[in-house]
């Protein structure tokens, strides 16, 4: 135990600034269709929390959106963000087309997110998940090549089939290219994450992990930056966590905890369904009109429900506390 707490203690990062990205919600209405007036509320609410955004990702559906559906959520983003700072956006090319090489169709993917104003998160797809190391390493470097700034995304397989992790090789060669900014990682598991980090203190400092583990809200305090879905279901609350951690604030224990809470509750099994914990939690919250999801992505019971009603109470009285004068 007491190494343990050494090790602990070596590798906190007490005052650090986070740089947080929240993966937005693509809400639904109950007709099916998308929420176009819920998403650009919903939007405009995450960039005024101080989070950055990342559309067209696991949260935003991607993987079941058409190629015109992604085109509208990046033109709807392009005009939200309108040139004040960047944004990111998946980059899938679309299931089932063999009308171009892979490398071929992740640039076009990638071209259209950067002309919209944003830069690609590589997403897996079936034809990416079945590359050898050495043809996934020329695919980032084709996409370095052609597009310029991307973002790697190694994804577990509870969330999606096509997922996969790197191996130390790979990972070498991402930090290796100056195009790629960092990696967003999302294995769900903290010692992984960890393994990440060491890689890139030793390799490339500058190179950012984006943490995906809405399981450990506390990867930020080792050096882990974020890329979360569950940042969507209360974006003011990860930005006063981040500001608490800078300032070594006691407030930040509550947060974290809180963040902690909603995880567990919101990315219990099925993982997928957490897309639905996060339209319930906002519409309980106020932040959306409906808790509809995609009509084919998995969805919550009565039981889901109870529990985020209880999380968004502890989340008012939290952030209450939080907004009151000192």
């Amino acid at each position: 135990m007491h190494l343990q707490l050494d090790d602990y203690r070596r590798r906190c990062r007490p005052g650090r600034t986070i740089q947080g990205i929240s993966a937005v919600l693509l809400p639904y209405r109950s007709n099916g269709q998308i929420d176009e007036s819920g998403f650009r509320t919903h939007l405009s609410r995450t960039l005024k929390a101080g989070l950055r955004a990342a559309v067209n990702m696991d949260t935003g559906y991607v993987d079941l959106l058409t190629a015109e559906e992604k085109q509208r959520v990046l033109k709807w983003t392009g005009e939200t963000v309108d040139g004040r700072d960047w944004f990111a956006a998946g980059a899938l090319p679309f299931f089932g087309d063999i009308s171009l090489p892979l490398g071929k169709a992740y640039v076009r993917e990638c071209s259209l997110i950067r002309d919209s104003g944003g830069i690609p998160v590589i997403f897996p797809s079936p034809g990416y998940a079945k590359l050898d190391e050495n043809a996934l390493i020329e695919l980032f470097r084709e996409i370095a090549a052609n597009v310029g700034t991307f973002i790697a995304f190694e994804l577990g397989k509870m969330f999606s089939p096509h997922g996969r992790m790197f191996s130390e090789r790979v990972l070498a060669a991402l930090m290796e290219l100056p195009a790629c900014r960092g990696l967003k990682h999302s294995s769900l598991d903290r010692s992984t994450e960890m393994a990440r980090l060491e890689l890139r203190d030793r390799l490339r400092p500058d190179f950012i992990i984006y943490s995906g583990n809405d399981l450990a809200a506390d990867m930020i305090e080792f050096g882990s930056d974020y890329l979360l879905g569950l940042s969507t279901f209360a974006p003011e609350l990860f930005t006063a966590r981040d500001l608490a951690w800078k300032r070594n604030e006691a407030a930040y224990l509550e947060l974290r905890d809180l963040i902690q809470y909603l995880g567990w509750i919101g990315f219990r099994e099925p993982v997928p369904a957490y897309k639905h914990s996060a339209a319930i939690f906002l519409k309980s919250t106020g932040g959306l009109e409906t808790d509809e999801p995609h009509p084919r992505a998995a969805r919550r019971d009565a039981k889901d429900c109870a529990l985020l009603a209880d999380a968004a109470k502890r989340l008012e009285r939290i952030m209450l506390t939080e907004s009151r004068p000192t």
